[in-house]
């Protein structure tokens, strides 16, 4: 078992702390990693209930904050629906995926993870008048 790193970064040049995930596996699909991130962040949401959901995507009925996303009515987020978004928040180039120094292509492609990797989640920002 090892410790997987996420980072979030964007493309004007912010950098989050990153946190930690135990993985068990030394190989995984990228779609199964989002789905074990995002299921991370939704359980330490509903665990915590802080005002703001900081998570790779935006949930349904959020608005955009300044440190992650409000929902409008406190509620409980669906962790599957969660999932979906994010996987097609990447299929749409919503963001990267850098494990260590390499960027991950397809969802279904497996790839290693050895002891203490980074992932990098890239998102990507739109320019202004793009």
């Amino acid at each position: 078992m090892g410790m997987v790193t996420f980072v979030d970064e964007t493309t004007a040049g912010s950098r989050g702390d990153g946190w930690g995930l135990e993985i068990a596996e030394e190989r995984l699909a990228l779609r199964e990693l989002i789905r074990r991130r995002v299921f991370q962040e939704v359980a330490e949401y509903h665990a915590k209930r802080p005002e703001v959901f900081q998570g790779l995507v935006q949930p349904e009925g959020a608005e955009r904050t300044l440190n992650g996303y409000a929902l409008r009515t406190p509620r409980r987020i669906d962790p599957e629906k969660q999932t979906e978004l994010a996987l097609r928040a990447f299929e749409r180039n919503g963001f990267l995926v850098l494990v260590g120094d390499r960027q991950v292509n397809e969802l279904d492609e497996e790839m290693d993870l050895p002891l203490g990797v980074e992932v990098t989640f890239l998102k990507l920002v739109a320019l202004v008048g793009g």
